[in-house]
Order: structure tokens, then sequence, then C-alpha cells
């Protein structure tokens, strides 16, 4: 980070090139540390400083962002991964950078050593630690366009071009270093709008996503970690430097993009019915229906229970002989027996968890087509609603429910659509409605093929299954194991649903193993042992 050597020949008119030039480099940036970074150094370049200090203020004091010492060769703060480990500094006046910014007003030092009126203690320390010699001083406030005080540069020793000896800071030095920190201190305003503006988005949609989460007291954490599985593939992926995937180098808008869509791909479950979300029997809806069925059984009984009581008591009355009431005795028993072998196997097929084979469809079918007398009616022992659901093949959901879940993603779409994305993340829409697209076409919902899902899209896909298959909560399936999660995932891979080479990253490289230790991790650091955003 060392200084060029500016010439004196038309030195002035490079210096304000120069200020034009910087100026637009920091309107651009949006970066704050490369930002502050920038500017520090900037400033420094323009007055030939050899060493400098950016304060941003925060909190009633003055932090250290970046400290830089050319002579020493310390660079700290900003993007040297080296944070400045001097503390803050309060505002009392006697301290030249707390005067800056209490006054807005510029200071130059001749010699800090002479200076009788501020307290160069600090610097004196400094000096002694370190075998430096602290001498001229410019301390000038960054102010933003309301002309509030965001920081203060404190430049230090300036340099002749010609000798390299530190001299005082210049008329010229003053006047550039002034109009920089106007211009560097409206870039730090504008660059920290902009991250507060992020903030507040990244705020809304994990607030957003987790009410989505808890909709659900059985999906509860899923879209957080779909999300951040997501962006771990997709960093995962981005890291190679072998495979399929050596030549693939998201930019950080696109990892922002794909990090976002996994936010938001099922905010369309916010029109969901919760009954449908947590379907955890075949029979449910606002209740589980298998209720209803046993109170009709039950009726059921009684009247067959009835019905032999008025039975033996005609033959009583006719002076039946007892075998006769023996045989009605046994006739109910076994009729009972059949109702509750069939409440029974009705209970069995209530179950999400086993697949339906056609035997079991069939019995249920029979079953339906028996019947039962109520004030006066004949009603069939189980409803076509029942029936319905309780043949459905796998899972709980029927072919209608079916649908109406699949329908969040086509509104997760049309509400992100709505949104006005800036450009660099106007993919977002278009990753988020894809995750239940597959390979070959048999996805939902627009039937996509592989030549019209991009790589972020995929990635999305593979993290939203193996959130699926390894949550151990879900009512509606069996916890899988780790050997049959990877196994159904290589059949879907194999069945050219998902990406293969995708696959492969947790199959043969088990990224899924380490990812899941930063996740524990992360929710052991969290309140009371769970996971918040």
């Amino acid at each position: 980070m060392g200084l060029p050597d500016i010439d004196s020949d038309g030195l002035m008119q490079r210096q304000i090139q120069e200020l034009v030039e910087i100026g637009v480099a920091l309107s651009s940036e949006l970066n704050l540390d490369v930002l502050l970074e920038k500017a520090l150094y900037s400033a420094r370049r323009l007055t030939r400083a050899n060493a400098g200090t950016l304060y941003i203020y925060e909190n009633d004091t003055l932090v250290f962002k970046i400290l830089h010492n050319e002579q020493l060769g310390v660079y700290q703060g900003g993007t040297t991964g080296t944070e400045v480990s001097l503390p803050p500094v309060s505002m009392n006046p006697l301290n030249v950078s707390a005067r800056a910014a209490l006054e807005k007003k510029t200071f130059r030092i001749a010699d800090v050593y002479d200076s009788r009126e501020f307290d160069f203690s600090g610097p004196r320390i400094y000096d002694k630690e370190t075998g430096y010699r602290s001498q001229s001083m410019l301390v000038v406030p960054m102010l933003n366009h309301k002309q509030e005080v965001l920081g203060v540069l404190q430049l230090i020793n300036a340099q002749d071009p010609e000798t390299g000896a530190v001299v005082e800071f210049s008329d010229e030095a003053v006047g550039l270093t002034q109009a920089f920190a106007s211009q560097a201190g409206v870039a730090i305003s504008n660059a920290s709008l902009i991250k507060e503006t992020q903030n507040l988005l990244d705020a809304v949609i994990t607030v957003l996503a987790t009410s989505i989460d808890q909709k659900s007291p059985y999906t509860g954490n899923h879209v957080q970690r779909v999300a951040e599985f997501n962006q771990y593939i997709a960093e995962v992926i981005n890291n190679k430097t072998d495979g399929p995937f050596a030549d693939v180098h998201f930019p950080p808008e696109e990892l922002e993009t794909i990090r976002m869509a996994g936010w938001l791909h099922d905010v369309g479950k916010v029109t969901t019915p919760e009954w449908i979300m947590d379907k955890a029997t075949k029979l449910q809806e606002v209740f589980d229906r298998i209720a209803l069925i046993e109170q009709r059984f039950a009726t059921i009984a009684r009247g067959v229970e009835n019905r032999a009581l008025t039975q033996k008591i005609e033959l009583i009355q006719s002076g039946a002989a007892p075998e006769a009431l023996q045989a009605i005795d046994e006739k109910t028993k076994t009729e009972l027996q059949a109702l509750e072998d069939d409440l029974a196997f009705i209970r069995g097929c209530n179950s999400p968890r086993e697949f339906l084979p056609d035997d079991r469809v069939e019995r249920l079918r029979a079953i339906a087509a028996q019947t039962y007398e109520w004030n006066g009616q004949t009603l069939p022992r189980l409803t076509e609603s029942e029936l319905e659901n309780l043949s459905v093949r796998k899972g709980s959901l029927t072919d209608t429910q079916f649908n109406i879940m699949r329908r969040h993603v086509v509104l997760t779409r049309r509400l992100l659509r709505q949104v006005p994305f800036p450009k660099r993340l106007e993919n977002v829409p278009l990753y988020a409605s894809h995750h239940h697209e597959k390979l070959n076409g048999r996805g939902y919902p627009d039937g996509l093929t592989a030549e019209d899902l991009p790589l972020p899209s995929r990635i999305l896909a593979v993290a939203d299954i193996y959130e699926a298959l390894s949550a151990k909560d879900r009512p509606y399936k069996k916890a899988f194991s780790k050997e049959k999660m990877l196994e159904i995932l290589t059949a879907a891979a194999n069945h050219g649903e998902i990406d293969a080479d995708i696959a492969r990253l947790l199959v043969e490289d088990k990224i899924h193993e380490d990812f899941e230790r930063d996740y524990s991790k992360k929710a052991n650091r969290s309140s009371g042992g769970s996971l918040t955003v």
C-alpha cells in the first residue's frame, strides 16, 4: 500500500484530477469496509501522508476502523483481516480527532510534540512502543449531506515529494483533503444507507420466512434450513477447483440472489391451509376424521347389540329353545368382531407412513359398500370423501389437496414478481419458483426440463429435497436413516429428477455432514438451544 511518487510539476492539476477520479471510485463502491479503506488510502495519496487513521462516529465515540502506517508496514482494518486493536476515542475536546468531530472543524498541526492545545499523549505512547515519530498532522471531519458527523480522517507525517522529509501539511493539502472528506462523507453515507436498506430487507425476508415456518409445528425451521443449505451448496460449488464445477464461479451478486431465493422459496405457503401443510393422517382436515368413523362404528355396534337383544326377547316370548338364543349370541359376537377388525384396518390405512397396495384399497371399498341404518336412513359405513382420503396410496394428500399444496409455488412466483428487485437480484423469483421442477420434465408447476433449469435452480431443488428427507419431525413420513436418504437422492439423480453432479456432493463428498455440524453449532449458540434468525 505504498504511495506512488508524484512530481511537483503540474502537481495541483494532477491532484485535482485524482480527486475527481477518487470521487468517482468512491461513489461506485458499496462495500463499506472497502470504501473506508479506499478513503484513507486516497487521502494519504493526495497529501503524501506516511500514516493515517480513519474513525467512524458510533455511540458518542470515535471508533478506529482503518489504520495505516507505511513506515512500520502496519495496515489494519478494512479488508486486511486484522482488526484495529486500539480502543475507541472518547469525545474529549482535548483529543484533536474528537474536537474536529465536535466542532466540525479541520485542524492542522506542524509538530504534535510542540502542541499545547491538544493532548497528544496517545501518539507519544504509540511512538515510544513502535519507534515511530509522529510529527505533522491533519485532522478533517467527514460530514454527510445533512452536515452530520460520520467520522474523522486523521493524516500523519506529510512527506516532501522531493526529499521524502516530513513536512507540515500544505494549504493545498488541507483544501484537497477537505474536498475529499466531503466526497468521502457522502459516499460513506450512501453506502451506509444501502447497507441499512439491505439489512432491513434481509430482516423482513427472514421474519417472513420464519412466519411461514411457524405456520406448522412440524416444519419449523424448514425454510431456514433449506435457505442455509442452499447457500452452503452454492459456496461449495463456487470453491471447487476440480470436477464438473471447476469452472463455476458465481459473482457476489449471484450468490446473493441464490441466498435470497432460498429464503423466499416457500413464501407462497402463506395461503396454504395449515391442515394441508400439517396433514399427519389421511383423514385429517381441521381435525382427524377417524374420530367420526370410530363414533359411527360404535353406533353400528350398538345397533347390532340392540337388534340382537330385540330378537332374543321375541324368541323368549315365543318359547324358543336355548339353542336359538345361543345362535343369536354367536352371530352378534361375529358381527361385532368384524366391526372391530374393520375399524382397526381403517385406523391402519389412515397412517400415511406405509404404501397402500391394491388389496387394501379393495377392502376399503368393500367396507364403504356396506351400510347401516340411522334415523330411518340407510347410510354407507364410509363416505365418499373418507374413502377417497383413505385410499391415497402414498403420503396423506389426495390429488385435490396435493394440487392445493402445489399452488404455493405458483403463488411464490406471482408474489415475488411483484417485488421490484434491483437488477442484480432480478432472478430471485425465477430460482425460487423452480424448487419443485425436475430435470426430466416431471416436476411442477411448469414441467420444465434440464435445458430450462439453471444451476442455482438445481441447487435449491436439491436443498429442498434434502431437508424434507433429513427431517425427523414430519408426521406424514418415516424418519429416514442417512443411508436411506442418500439412496433416495441417488435414485432421484438416476431417474433424471435432480442434478446428478450436485447429488454426488452429498453422496460422495458428504458435504451435508459438514453442514449439519455447522448448523448444530449455530443452534447451540442460540438462545435456549433453538436456532433463531
